[in-house]
Formats: C-alpha cells, structure tokens, sequence
C-alpha cells in the first residue's frame, strides 16, 4: 500500500504534471462552453423535428405522445395497484395515496421472479403467470373483491396511442415470449385476468420508467414537469403544448412527451465531438451506430469508456509502464461502480480506491497511475454530465418559450444509479445547467421508487381527471342545450311576440312589442341634411347627416362628442335640455351652418313609451340621470321648448328612435331586403317590420310599422324558468333588477362574465379548479369582465395568455389545466348565449315568413354590439343556429356601422320621404 506522506508528497508535486498530461491527451474529450452551447442548439432542432409530424419519421429523437396530460396537482386520493415489469423480476404494489389536508404515500408491495423458461416461452404463459401473481397478492392483502385502478409501468420499446394502450415494437432484456411483439400488452394483461376470471382490475395506465419519476417527484413538488433518467441507460421526458405536439389531435393542454433521447446523434448529429473511443464502443456494441448520445453519457458505457483510454494509454507507453493485462483487455471489466468509487474525494479514498481497482485488474500501479487513472474518469465523468446538461438546457429553453416567460421555475425528477451513486455527477450536472441557462431556476429532486410509485401517480392522475371530467360535464351540461330546447325557445318566443301584439293581451305580455312609428325601410331614393342626437350616456353626439341619391348614392356624416356634467345629470330637466341645445348651437357654429332649419332624428336610449314617431315620454331614467321633471314627459316636447327658449334656430323634431331600429334603417340602406334589426352588446333587443294588420295597438290595417320587441325581458314571467340554472339564478338575484331580463341575462355582455364567474366559484369549491383555492378577487361580482371571454376563446390565444388573465383575477398558481377548463367553461357559456339569441331571431324571421304565407323568405338582418363584434365566435354558432331552426328563410347578417348616430338621420329621411313625396319637409 501506499504510505501516507508519500501521497502527500506526490499529491502536491505530481499531481498537476499528470492531470496536465491526461487533460491534453483526451483533449477532444473536454467541451467547452461554446461546444455545450452548440449542442444544445443542435438537440432543441432534433426536439422541433420530433414534434413535427412530417420529420418526426426522420427524427433521431422520437419525442413519442405518452398521454400522460397532467402531473399531480395534490388532490389525488385512492388505492391502487402497480405493476412494474422490467426484468426477470416484476413487482407488484399497492400505494394508498391520501389527501385529507397533508398529502401521503403508503405501499406495500411484492417481488415476484418470471422463470426463465417463462420468458423464452408463450405470450399466453408469462401473461398468465403475472396474472396469477397479481392474484396471490390481493389475496394477501384482502382486497381481491375490489375493482382497484392499475398502473402498469413496462420498461421495453412500446408506440402507444393511447393511456392505456402500448404496442411492443421489440423485447429486450432476454425476453423473447413469442405472440407478443406487434401487440398492445395491456389488452393481453386484461386476456389473462379474464381467463382466471376470479378477480377485476381496472388498468388506466401504461407508463415507462422516465414518466414514473416524473410523476413521483410531480406529487411532492407541483413545479416538476421533467424526469430525467441518467442509469445503466438515460432518457428525459417533460411536459410539451400540446400545439406543438403535431403527433396527436388536439391543439389545446399539455402532454408528456417521452424524448427518448439516447439516439441523439444517431443521424450523424454529434460525429464532431464523438471521439476514437466513442466508435470503438459503438463497434463492440450489439447495437452499433444506435443509441450513440447515450453511449458517450450512461452507466453501461461509462467504465468500459474509461477502459478503452487506460488501454490506449498503456499501449502509448503513459500509464503502467506500457503494460496491459488479459483483465485490463476483457470488454466490460472496468465498472461503472468503479469510477463512482476512484471519484470519491473523501480523504483521498478515491486514490486508494484506484489502487484497489488496478490491482484487482492484475496490474501493479504508481501513484502516478492512480492519478492518471482518477483524472480519466473524471473526464469521462464530467464530459458524461456536461453532455446530459446541454440536452436538458434545450427542454428548459422549450419551455421557458412556450411559457413566455422572463424567468422559468421549474423542477426536474432524476433517478438512475449514475447520478445517485457518482460522487460528483448530480453537482456537475446542475452547476453546468445553470451555467447554460442562467435565466432558468432550477430544483433537482431525488426520485424515491420512481418505477412503482410513479405508475400508481399517473394512474391516480388519471383516475382524478376522469372523475373531475365526468363532474365538470355534468354541471356543464346544464348550460348545454339540445336542438329540441332551442326549438321549444323559438316556439315560447313566437307566443310572446303575439301575445305583445295583441290588444287583449298587450299589457301581460313580457315581449313588449312597442310600436315604433317608423313605417318604412330605406328605399334608396332618400337625400338632403339631417341632424342627429344621440343621447344615452355621460357622453352625447351631435351629428350632421348629409344623404346622396343617385350615381353617387352615399352617407358622409360629421360629429362632435359633448360631455354632460354631473350637476346637470341630477339637476332640473329644463338645465339638461337647455345644456343640450347649448351644445347643438355650438356644433352648428363650428359647422358654419348658424341659423339653418335641419330636420332632426332624436336618438334617445332611455326607456320610452311611443304614441307617434316623433314623440318618446320618458318612462323612468337609468344610467345615473336624475334629471327632474322629465320623467312622464315627452322628451321631443322637452327639446323643442329648450329651443324656443335660445331663440337661436329652429330645428323639426321628426323622430325619436332608440339604437335597435337605428340599426336596422343603417343596414337597410345598405341592403333594402334589411327589415330587423338586433343588438347584442352590453344589452341585448331586436326590432323588426310587422304587418300593421297584426299591430293591433296602432289604427290602420295597411302597410308595416317596425316594432321594438323588447325582448330582453322574455322569460320575465317564467317562460324560460326550465331552461335557468342555478348560476342564471344567483346572477339574477344579486342584480339591480331581480325576476327582470332574464333572456338578456343569459345573452347579453352585461352578464356573461358573471354567469361565467359563478361557475368558475362553484368549481373551485369542488375542488374542480385551482386545486380548490379560491382567490379574494374572484369573489368579487363583475370581476370576470365578459370581454375577458372574448379573449380567452380568441383562436390566436394560447393558454398561457389565458393564464395571464387568470393571475389578474388573483388566480397567481393556477395550472394550464386550469387554463383549458376556464376556457371550456367561457365556450359553454357564450355558446349559450349565442344559440338563445339565434333561436329568438329564427322567430322573428319565421314570423315574417308566415305573416307573408311564404315558402321560403329573403331577408337581412342588421347587427350592431361588441358581443356580437367582437367575441372570435358568437357570429358563427348565432348563424349555425338561426340556419338549423329556421330551414325556410335564408338570412343574411349584415354588421351595422354607427346605427344610433346614421340610423336616426335615416330614419327622419325615411319619414320625411313618406310625409311628403316632394321633399317639402
């Protein structure tokens, strides 16, 4: 042995000379940084190719679908079963995963052997044998009469296409059972079960073992979304967007990818850095020119990689003294367990433990010999570490990506003899990963019993994602509506318009069906000068209409915004409407046009009773004004009196109009088949041309005279009470107006994001959501702004813009899971809306249809409101919808430009056409 102060005295006068010597002589195996980089870039475009279904078939590393979506978010509770076959001895286990408050594991599980002519035998034999095993183990357990999930974790080359479906492409490992390959070993397993016949299992899921050490380290940190697996063999698996996973349907959510990574550089991708070495080990391999990243990285190569260099070196006369001995030559007797222990740096153990380890290979070392020695291993050890760090640089930068994020944070599970056994890996390996990518934080978690309890996790995800599926349809479902329900809508909703037409039955009717006055549609021959007021906020406009006929048929409008003080809101009628003509004085001044006698169309959308179209008493104020002595009056009366009392000018009040039929005269200029109009926005209503035979609040039989149906109130007296859910319930309860506008209440932008906000509490008190935490903002009414839904079903979103709008809501730690139900529920909800919106109008036209004993009906629709502009799908399903209950009328739907603000001045062209055909007005 080697004395003590000898090694002292070597290590500090030798030591450097040798390191020096070795590190030139295996120059090519040491990377740089650079090196490091450049192959990181390289492994992130063979990820890229992996993923794209056209060069996934070229690809080096596969990135195989596992369906595997999700890692365990903490709620997992249940027994179950695993199977862990890999080997020629499989484990069965039972792992009891608890929840109540503090997260648990416990197992118990058994070792059975599979005989070696088992192995070599039938498919039918070994299966049944794993059977028959399963069976003595609940029957040990006492749990045989349960139907319990199984994991299932089968560690050969499976392609699978589902969960709980992996097809063997080859055995491995000594295995050659015969009917096997070709087939999905689930299905096999379930044979075998059922042939026996005395006991049930239900197996949700099979995984391999890189997956399973995700998964087991997933349950205690929620951060982990990468297994890493650096043993005899090294694989990596992490969570990838499903958006970029062109191997599987579905753009939406995530999946865990299984990268199978130790092919990289079989295509010729690593030749560069591959050494001397590298391809004598390939050559003598039984698989040569695969797998060649793990061989330059696992513990099956790593020894016989440090052999290769000790024998090089000895032939070149640099270790030894030249000489080699018959052990040194035999392939496979320098161990990987033998460069864990030379690496040891404990009290210089590592030294004596090279000295043990040549001796033992027949030789007679130096010192010098053992340093040399210790140093090769190093080399190989850190180039081994280094290497695994660059690949998995490229899976964080992936995801950093798909995140958006400045900063990632994130875990990755490890298990595998290499990095728990080497003394130096594990610290390599992280120190150089944060070196890689500095603006990633990483954790490394140790996996216990990744295999085993890994496969009961995913099993248990399954199972809690099933369960939590089935209870989330189930509550959505009520939200959901069948083609006979909308059919039954159309049908209560034709009742209700005549019932609001009708004399008789006028004044119990919840669709009010206002007569509006305004006779007739533009017919292409208006023209002249028109002003407008549009009045129906803190803000108002005064515009100036200027109508062409003929060739050059067109409408150019000018406008001034005006604010109304808050003083003025609240204080007497007569100091509004003298502020309003204020400011049409100011707007006729700043158009030059002092003195000009306008005809003007009075857009006024405050609720209004009509007796003649130039006539609106005011009915109650809304929006915040307060104006005395207004309400019961006419409020065209009101304007006109203000004028009189400037002595200015003098303008004709010809209509007062509310925004529907403003709509509905913008686009029937546009397009003369236009006789409805609809507004879907913060509010909804519809208004369109009735036969004046069914008017039967008005004189007159002849002609047609549009009508406000008012529709937002249908279902006021029940009519809609079957079709209401609790959430429509609890949104209508905490309004201002409860028991009014229920149809508006499950339609209009004003209350979408409340229903929506309802649901996302109900879930989330499941514990269907935000693993049940629900945040103080959430719990704010109105807080889930209905343009919130436009943005979240925007196509062009991807989910972690959905998250962003979560986290502003407080929702700081929800999931992508999370993301993708929040989006499902949004979709729910406004497809909802859309279909009772299209079903009211398939009344409406139908209506028009069988007022005019028509086959089949022509006609346009005018459509103004940022619900119906701007949500990325309302249009559609509302068309889908409209097509599907009213078969017989082809309708066009034609988006209104500036209804309230045009649409009154045509509507007073209109009027002013009819009342005198020589334009004397």
């Amino acid at each position: 042995m080697i004395a003590s102060h000898l090694l002292a005295y070597y290590f500090t006068e030798l030591h450097h000379d040798q390191v020096q010597k070795v590190d030139k002589y295996l120059y090519h195996l040491r990377l740089s940084d650079e090196n490091l980089m450049d192959v990181s870039m390289r492994f992130r475009r063979e990820m890229d190719r992996g993923l794209c279904r056209d060069t996934n078939p070229t690809a080096s590393v596969k990135m195989l679908p596992t369906f595997v979506r999700s890692t365990p978010d903490g709620t997992e509770k249940g027994d179950f079963l695993a199977l862990d076959l890999g080997g020629t001895n499989f484990r069965v286990l039972l792992v009891k995963v608890s929840e109540n408050g503090k997260q648990r594991v416990e197992m118990e599980n058994q070792i059975y052997a599979i005989p070696e002519n088992l192995m070599r035998g039938s498919g039918t034999e070994l299966f049944d044998h794993i059977a028959d095993c399963l069976a003595n183990f609940m029957d040990k357990l006492g749990i045989k009469d349960r139907k319990l999930p199984l994991g299932f974790t089968f560690s050969f080359p499976c392609q699978q296409n589902k969960l709980d479906e992996s097809i063997l492409v080859s055995w491995t490992k000594g295995f050659k059972s015969s009917g096997v390959e070709g087939k999905d070993v689930v299905n096999l397993l379930r044979q075998a079960i059922k042939r026996r016949g005395d006991f049930d299992i239900d197996i949700v899921a099979v995984i391999n073992d890189t997956v399973g050490t995700m998964m087991t380290c997933g349950y205690d940190d929620h951060h982990c979304e990468i297994g890493l697996i650096v043993g005899t063999g090294t694989n990596a698996c992490y969570m990838e967007e499903m958006r970029h996973l062109e191997l599987v349907e579905g753009d939406e959510g995530r999946m865990c990818v299984n990268m199978e990574w130790g092919a990289f550089g079989d295509d010729g991708a690593l030749d560069d850095i591959r050494t001397d070495f590298d391809r004598e080990i390939d050559a003598g391999s039984l698989n040569p020119g695969k797998q060649l990243f793990e061989k330059m990285i696992s513990g099956m190569y790593m020894g016989e990689l440090v052999r290769l260099i000790l024998v090089k070196m000895a032939k070149d006369g640099l270790v030894f003294q030249g000489h080699t001995t018959t052990d040194l030559l035999a392939t496979g007797h320098f161990k990987t367990s033998y460069v864990s222990a030379i690496e040891n740096n404990k009290d210089n153990e590592g030294l004596a433990n090279a000295e043990q380890v040549l001796r033992g290979l027949g030789l007679e070392p130096t010192t010098e010999d053992c340093i040399i020695t210790r140093r090769v291993c190093q080399i190989v050890s850190t180039r081994a570490a280094h290497l695994c760090a660059s690949t998995l640089a490229a899976v964080l930068r992936q995801i950093r990506d798909n995140k958006a994020a400045e900063r990632l944070r994130t875990t990755i599970g490890v298990d595998g003899s290499v990095y728990k056994n080497h003394p130096q890996f594990a610290r390599r390996l992280h120190k150089m990963v944060r070196q890689l990518v500095p603006d990633c934080d990483v954790r490394f978690l140790r996996s216990e019993d990744g295999s085993g309890k890994g496969a009961a996790m995913v099993t248990a995800v399954a199972y809690r994602l099933a369960t939590q599926h089935a209870e989330r349809q189930r509550v959505l479902d009520s939200l959901r509506l069948s083609r006979e329900q909308l059919l039954e809508v159309k049908s209560r909703m034709m009742k209700e318009m005549c019932r609001g037409l009708s004399k008789e039955t006028h004044s119990s009717a919840t669709v009010r069906m206002l007569p509006t006055y305004v006779r007739a549609t533009p017919d292409g021959t208006e023209r002249g000068e028109y002003l407008t007021l549009d009045l129906g906020g803190t803000n108002f406009r005064v515009l100036l209409v200027r109508i062409r006929n003929g060739k050059r048929r067109s409408v150019e409008m000018h406008n001034k915004i005006y604010a109304i003080p808050q003083d003025i809101m609240q204080g007497t009628g007569e100091e509004l409407f003298d502020h309003i003509v204020h400011c049409i004085s100011d707007f006729l001044e700043y158009m030059g046009m002092k003195g000009a006698t306008l005809p003007l169309g009075f857009t006024f959308s405050f609720p209004c009773k009509q007796n003649q179209l130039d006539q609106g008493i005011l009915l109650k104020w809304t929006k915040g004004f307060k104006a005395s002595g207004c309400e019961g009056e006419d409020v065209a009366t009101l304007l006109k009196d203000a004028i009189h009392r400037r002595e200015e000018f003098d303008l004709d009040v010809i209509a007062v109009v509310n925004d529907t039929v403003g709509t509905m005269m913008t686009c029937g200029y546009e397009d003369p088949r236009c006789e409805v109009g609809l507004i879907v926005g913060t509010g909804t209503n519809a208004c369109y041309m009735e036969e004046m035979r069914n008017v039967e609040l008005v004189e007159g039989d002849d002609g047609l005279m549009c009508v406000n149906m008012e529709w937002g109130a249908f279902g006021d007296s029940g009519e809609l009470d079957d079709f209401l859910t609790d959430f429509d319930r609890a949104v209508d309860e905490r309004s201002t107006n409860p028991g009014k506008q229920m149809y508006e209440k499950m339609i209009s932008g004003m209350y979408l994001g409340e229903i929506v906000r309802n649901v996302l509490l109900d879930f989330t008190a499941k514990g269907l959501l935000f693993r049940g935490k629900l945040s103080e903002r959430l719990k704010t009414r109105g807080i889930f702004e209905t343009k919130f839904l436009s943005q979240i079903e925007s196509d062009r979103l991807a989910l972690r813009q959905v998250r962003a709008i979560l986290q502003h809501l407080g929702l700081t730690t929800s999931t992508c899971d999370d993301s993708i139900l929040v989006k499902e529920v949004c979709s729910v909800v406004s497809r909802r809306a859309a279909q009772l919106c299209g079903a009211g109008l398939a009344a409406v036209v139908d209506k028009i249809r069988l007022n005019r004993n028509l086959p089949h009906l022509k006609i346009t629709v005018g459509v103004d409101g940022t619900l119906y502009k701007l949500h990325p799908h309302f249009s559609t399903i509302m068309r889908e919808t409209l097509r599907e209950l009213a078969p017989e009328c082809d309708v066009t739907l034609l988006l209104s430009e500036d209804g309230s603000g045009k649409g009154a001045a045509l509507i007073t062209a209109v009027a002013c056409r009819m009342k005198d055909a020589q334009k004397k007005c």
